[in-house]
């Protein structure tokens, strides 16, 4: 079991000069696992951890190809929040809201949790009509979210325009107080640590290069540390998830493109809570070090790249200093990209495959930080028990031959 973290711990520490313990071991890969998980982060982590915890199945390996979070799960804006438009949706986001409330308590690592509200903007009759349905559907599922008026806007943000003179005048938003911001690398780090303590070996610089099937069952994968023999195999990959599963036989309806970000300087924190605007395709936070965190809306071609781009940055510029006027004079300090695997109705794909033994915790999209806790939780359960639970049946792979798709493109904060 890992050192507890404690205040007393640290002052402890301190005064002996003792080192602290690693936060996760380092293991040898072993011949066989019960379950290996393909993907190291939030994700693949968190589900090794609550198989170990939950349900005491901990001979588990996590491979990554790099280290632990470099994927998608280091690459995002870090935005937690459950006001999504469809029930599905919004009943599987809030129940990971609620387990991140409770995360840092839980892993015994401080995840920096914020939960400064969460504003998207409407500038537009028909965008308000939008952010009323969406405050009706979660109302029904019991989340805490309603519409506002511009005065409202400016007293919780009084650094945006809500005056008729921008080309987008704020006429109102939807507030979603449980909504914040959270330290995605503390996410990740913590549940490695969690899950290492629990039994399950995590493999960095593991790279999956082929999945050995046998009559229509997973027996094992290749890797370029060796092989390894399993019956279970998690396919937890971000903007890989369709060549994973190629390994295994099975094609999933994903198309893969970039999502830019960028942040600026640190300055004086003026901005509460997260701002949001679906019409000029941005959105902004605060860091608790002062720097504004900027995203976009994917870029509009399927691509592998990672690299920023000057178009990016220069819109994003303009649409931001449209909302804040006063941001026109700080410095962007730089500018990423993480990989989106978006599904035709902007679902995950989440369940077990036609592959027997091999399943998939993928397409995420946009959103898939938000849902890594509950994700991880719903899969562990789903491989302990043997069937998908009720919050993720919606989302399994077999709704594109049935026709029962999702229809989560409307609740995207930032349309795609």
């Amino acid at each position: 079991m890992s050192e507890k973290y404690s205040a007393w711990g640290l002052l402890r520490h301190g005064l002996s000069r003792a080192p602290w313990e690693r936060m996760w071991e380092h293991n040898d890969p072993a011949p066989s696992y019960d379950v290996v998980i393909i993907g190291g982060g939030v994700h693949g982590l968190a589900t090794a951890y609550y198989l170990a915890r939950n349900h005491g199945i901990s001979d588990i390996a996590v491979l990554e190809k790099s280290y632990i979070g470099s994927g998608g799960s280091g690459r995002n804006t870090a935005i937690v929040r459950s006001n999504y438009l469809t029930p599905e949706g919004s009943r599987f986001y809030d129940r990971s809201v609620k387990l991140y409330e409770g995360l840092a308590a839980d892993l015994n690592f401080n995840v920096m949790f914020e939960q400064r509200g969460h504003m998207t903007l409407a500038h537009s009759d028909s965008s308000l009509r939008t952010m009323r349905w969406r405050a009706e559907v979660n109302k029904l599922e019991g989340i805490d979210s309603s519409v506002i008026s511009p005065a409202d806007v400016k007293e919780l943000a009084p650094f945006l325009d809500v005056t008729d003179h921008p080309r987008y005048p704020i006429v109102g938003a939807l507030w979603h107080p449980p909504g914040g911001i959270i330290r995605h690398d503390a996410v990740v780090w913590g549940y490695a640590r969690g899950a290492s303590a629990l039994g399950a070996h995590i493999h960095q610089e593991t790279e999956v290069i082929g999945i050995e099937v046998s009559e229509g069952r997973v027996t094992g994968v290749r890797t370029t540390g060796g092989p390894i023999s399993t019956r279970t195999v998690i396919n937890c990959t971000a903007g890989w998830a369709s060549l994973v599963s190629a390994m295994a036989g099975v094609t999933l309806p994903i198309t893969t493109r970039p999502l830019q970000a960028a942040v600026t300087e640190p300055v004086k924190q003026f901005l509460h809570p997260v701002i949001v605007s679906g019409s000029l395709h941005t959105y902004v936070s605060q860091t608790s070090r002062g720097e504004l965190v900027f995203g976009a809306s994917v870029d509009p071609f399927a691509s592998y790249s990672t690299r920023g781009s000057l178009e990016f940055a220069t819109g994003l510029a303009t649409h931001v200093v449209e909302l804040m006027p006063g941001l026109s004079n700080m410095r962007l300090l730089r500018q990423w990209a993480g990989l989106c695997d978006m599904t035709p109705d902007f679902g995950p794909i989440i369940g077990p495959t036609p592959t027997e033994g091999f399943y998939v915790d993928v397409g995420w999209g946009t959103y898939g930080f938000k849902a890594g806790p509950v994700a991880g939780e719903s899969v562990a359960d789903m491989i302990a028990n043997g069937r998908p639970g009720d919050l993720i049946a919606p989302f399994g792979l077999d709704r594109f031959e049935a026709g029962t798709l999702t229809a989560e493109k409307g609740a995207a904060a930032v349309g795609h």
